[in-house]
């Protein structure tokens, strides 16, 4: 008898304990349509403004500002040498000495 009552509370506080360890169900609310539409909305806004500025990051990195400026100091620097030896050579075809 003493083994019966023994093994009745065992078992008793295994469902009680077991019983404790179970999840709730999240109850989710429902949301209306216009929810919807600018949670939506603003999802697509956030990954757009991540991207652009992802696209920024890169475009620093690559310093393209400064290849730029080197570009056109060198393109300026070999365009005026040319427009120098032009002008000279313009210059003593018409006036011969």
């Amino acid at each position: 008898m003493t083994k019966l009552l023994v093994v009745t509370v065992l078992v008793a506080l295994l469902a009680l304990s077991a019983e404790s360890f179970r999840m709730p169900r999240a109850v989710e609310e429902e949301q209306g349509t216009l929810t919807k539409i600018s949670g939506s909305i603003k999802s697509y806004f956030d990954n757009a403004v991540n991207t652009a500025s992802g696209y920024l990051e890169d475009i620093r990195g690559m310093k393209l500002e400064e290849k730029a400026a080197n570009l056109y100091t060198d393109t300026t620097t070999v365009v005026s040498t040319y427009a120098g030896i032009v002008h000279d050579q313009l210059y003593h075809l018409f006036y011969q000495n």
